[in-house]
């Protein structure tokens, strides 16, 4: 008997016509680990909802068909016993911590679920040291960084020791180490421990090859369900992105067996390719000339009672740069942000914009600076997705000249316009809140996460209307963990480590010559093509061995 079965299940949120689940029918078999991926408003999330219970009875709306949980109507489940058999980690911790400190938090569930106190002490004990957070049992939870967090967010949920864990966009939020160190504990409670894993993620190159299955979702609607390398070779097919990119680039080369490992295509590639002696001409990066539109000379800022966050940035931003800010959690990337935005002012140090001193300025001037934070709901308050846009131009003094409409076919928001955001998927809250920034048509434009809930296609149109800002003469700068995202569309990144800046240049020069922080392309072609950071790259810079292929016919080189 599957531990999930899915019959024709069809769901509607309040007030929207269109379903968000339409006619799904899945089974997921006890010890699965099965990831479910797709467009940003594809239906994952609905999807988990419903398997942990919370659709409709916590969402509303309507439900027809059937979610059954190991053989028993999930509508027929005590609440409290599918919380201790389900558990579900979120993609903002902060929306599921709610105590006070870190052993509290731990608690909390258990004391709802009536548990005796030796058995509550002895659970937070192990969930606590499962996750190497037996250190941190007294701290003060708003003071952990991201990963932290999420740690935490989940060391609640075993603590309750579901049989089924389900993690909904996890790692959105965590740096490239943290994540790998998050994605391998999941993989260690599927193995060791014997768990079902139900995984949603849109940063596939982190766990693809994980997975036993995976379910590829569109329109709310199953379109795929398989291993990852048939999804892998049915995707490239169909010129779908939701594969990694090393599945990808032996996927386009009409391979039979797809790599989803490093390793393996590591293996596949020595045995099979030659890097190009005369690689193609390749755009050359763009160089500082010019006078900088954006100056920190010796900046140092401290929050009250605490460390620097920044310590002794130097650093000038040109009109056209797009530059990425990577780092770990806690490195001071969005204090960083802040400090550029005039949100922070400076210990020390100076921050000048166009040769004028910032922290001497009284107000935001409309069309100069442009910042959007982590949290998209920071932005999102008036009733419509329209209305958000009308209302920035209306605060700052500017019309309508068409804006509007642009900003909302370019983020692919039209259908959204008449929408309420806070009912809108997490993608789409983040790209309207994007919106309503860009219609000022800012000078510089610093970004906390922009991609965060994004698909590859959505991200991809980012980076395109980013560039576009770019060569009209516009300065970006964008904190991200998507290193893949500033590979492709970054022209220069910047690394943070524990407020200083330790790496500034060319995204080549950075990410090429880093260990941890370089693409899954990166680290298959490390010392076999140096440089060859994308997808494109590799399509662009490595030839087929044609002596070297196993059978006829079973790989080609595509340019």
């Amino acid at each position: 008997m599957p531990v999930f079965q899915c019959e024709d299940l069809t769901y509607f949120y309040s007030e929207r016509e269109k379903p968000a689940l339409k006619s799904i029918n899945l089974h997921v078999e006890e010890g699965d680990f099965l990831l479910i991926t797709g467009g940003s408003g594809s239906g994952k999330s609905s999807l988990a909802r419903a398997l942990a219970g919370l659709i409709p009875y916590f969402y509303g709306g309507r439900l027809r068909g059937r979610v059954y949980f190991d053989g028993r109507d999930v509508s027929q489940i005590d609440r409290r016993l599918m919380a201790r058999e389900v558990g579900m980690v979120f993609q903002d911790p902060e929306k599921q911590l709610v105590m006070t400190s870190v052993e509290a938090e731990v608690a909390f569930g258990l004391e709802n679920l009536g548990l005796p106190r030796e058995e509550m002490v002895r659970r937070v004990a192990e969930a606590l040291s499962f996750l190497d957070l037996a250190g941190l049992r007294e701290e003060f939870t708003a003071h952990l960084s991201g990963g932290q967090k999420q740690k935490l967010a989940l060391a609640a949920v075993l603590a309750m020791q579901p049989r089924v864990l389900i993690l909904d966009e996890p790692t959105s939020q965590l740096d490239p180490v943290a994540s790998e160190e998050f994605l391998n504990l999941v993989k260690r409670l599927n193995e060791e421990m014997g768990l079902t894993i139900i995984l949603i993620e849109q940063r596939l190159e982190r766990c693809f090859h994980l997975a036993d299955r995976v379910v590829f979702m569109e329109d709310g609607q199953i379109r795929y369900d398989g291993t990852p390398g048939q999804l892998a070779s049915w995707a490239a097919a169909r010129d779908i992105p939701f594969i990694p990119p090393v599945a990808s680039f032996f996927a386009r080369n009409n391979f039979a067996t797809i790599p989803v490992t490093v390793k393996e295509g590591r293996r596949l590639l020595r045995q099979n390719f030659r890097y190009c002696k005369t690689p193609p001409v390749r755009p050359v990066e763009k160089k500082d000339t010019g006078k900088p539109v954006l100056v920190m000379d010796n900046v140092w800022f401290a929050y009250p009672g605490g460390r620097e966050a920044l310590q002794d940035i130097n650093l000038r931003i040109f009109p056209g740069e797009l530059a990425a800010v990577l780092g770990n959690n806690g490195a001071g990337k969005s204090t960083l942000l802040k400090t550029m935005a005039g949100l922070l002012k400076p210990t020390r140090g100076r921050l000048m914009l166009d040769g004028r001193d910032l922290n001497s300025e009284k107000r935001f001037v409309p069309g100069r600076v442009a910042y959007l934070s982590q949290n998209p709901n920071d932005y999102l308050f008036q009733e419509t997705v329209e209305e958000e846009l009308h209302f920035t131009l209306k605060n700052f003094g500017l019309t309508d000249d068409g804006v509007v409409n642009e900003y909302l076919e370019k983020l692919e928001l039209i259908a959204c316009r008449k929408a309420n955001p806070r009912d809108l998927s997490s993608g789409e809250r983040q790209r309207a809140a994007l919106a309503s920034i860009l219609v000022t048509r800012p000078r510089v434009l610093v970004l906390d996460e922009p991609t965060r809930g994004m698909d590859g296609r959505l991200k991809d149109e980012l980076g395109k209307i980013l560039s576009g800002l770019c060569r009209e003469g516009a300065s970006v700068v964008l904190v991200t963990h998507d290193v893949e995202f500033a590979a492709v569309h970054a022209t220069r990144v910047l690394m943070m480590f524990a407020g200083r800046l330790v790496a500034d240049g060319p995204k080549k020069e950075v990410l090429g010559s880093s260990y941890f922080y370089t693409t899954q392309i990166g680290k298959m072609c490390r010392g076999f093509a140096d440089g060859v950071l994308t997808l494109a790259d590799a399509l662009a810079s490595l030839e087929l061995l044609w002596p070297n292929r196993k059978q006829k016919g079973e790989a080609r080189f595509i340019t």
